[in-house]
């Protein structure tokens, strides 16, 4: 039974963790009626782990683009020294990016799990988040322009801006995606920029947060089954073909929409989420 649970949790981290709706938060979410039957330690690490295959999904879509070395490359996708030379600007980019949320994550990290990783806090963060999608969509992006056209022209200083975002998302109700759109946006980097930079900034984060949980998991004496080796690869591997989709669907819609919807879509969850919480308190 819990191999069909990783399924679904592996379809629904896949579409949750790249749209701006807070991966985590809707695992939360799901965890509240689809519990797999494992211990608390494991579901914790779990919930982080599987975020995974997700990243992978990234790292094979964009290979040629984040690869520096032509003796990856096939014969007929040889990069210029110029192309090599951005291809290693924009690493360094993602790095600059990442280094806030390592910097302040790395610490607090089992405080903020320990307080912040519960039900009611996610509502909240699905209403502010969707309502600051809307604000900047319909209030700040018509009177300003972008900038930031293409991820290459993409500074230095607005990278370091687009990560010290991200350390919102450290809240494990905040979507990180979110987060860095919404800041990228404030900055003047355009919606597919946005979207592009935050696919890529998820590799050394996410690489970097599985491997915390994965190392707390055993350092606290967990030791890991075959059945549940099995729960979370199948989880992960659902989430990577899952989130190829997610990733074509999101480069493609914004090209053409803003983020409106996202934070519609949030407030309405948001508000049944509370809803929900309130009629459970109510009910003992």
């Amino acid at each position: 039974m819990d191999f069909i649970r990783a399924i679904i949790l592996g379809i629904i981290e896949g579409i949750t963790e790249w749209l701006p709706i807070s991966s985590t938060g809707h695992l939360i979410i799901a965890d509240e009626f689809i519990r797999l039957n494992q211990s608390a330690a494991f579901k914790e690490m779990f919930d982080v782990v599987i975020q995974l295959g997700a990243i992978l999904s990234v790292v094979v879509l964009y290979f040629h683009k984040l690869n520096p070395f032509n003796k990856l490359n096939p014969a007929d996708k040889q990069k210029t020294p110029r192309e090599i030379q951005l291809t290693w600007r924009l690493w360094l980019k993602v790095l600059i990016a990442a280094l806030p949320a390592a910097i302040i994550g790395l610490p607090l990290n089992d405080w903020l799990d320990k307080h912040f990783y519960h039900f009611v806090p996610v509502a909240f963060m699905l209403i502010i988040y969707g309502v600051a999608f809307i604000v900047i969509e319909r209030r700040w992006v018509p009177n300003h322009e972008f900038s930031v056209m293409n991820i290459d022209r993409l500074p230095y200083r607005a990278a370091l801006y687009i990560g010290l975002f991200q350390v919102l998302s450290l809240l494990p109700e905040t979507s990180r995606s979110g987060a860095t759109i919404v800041g990228a946006l404030l900055i003047g980097v355009s919606r597919e920029v946005a979207a592009e930079f935050t696919f890529f900034l998820g590799i050394p984060v996410m690489f970097g947060a599985s491997f915390i949980k994965i190392l707390h998991f055993f350092k606290n004496g967990n030791s890991l089954s075959f059945e549940q080796f099995g729960v979370l690869l199948v989880a992960c591997i659902v989430a990577f073909g899952v989130s190829m989709v997610a990733i074509k669907f999101l480069t493609d819609y914004v090209k053409k929409h803003d983020f409106t919807f996202f934070g519609k879509y949030r407030i309405v969850l948001g508000i049944i989420l509370l809803i929900y919480a309130m009629f459970k308190a109510f009910l003992g």
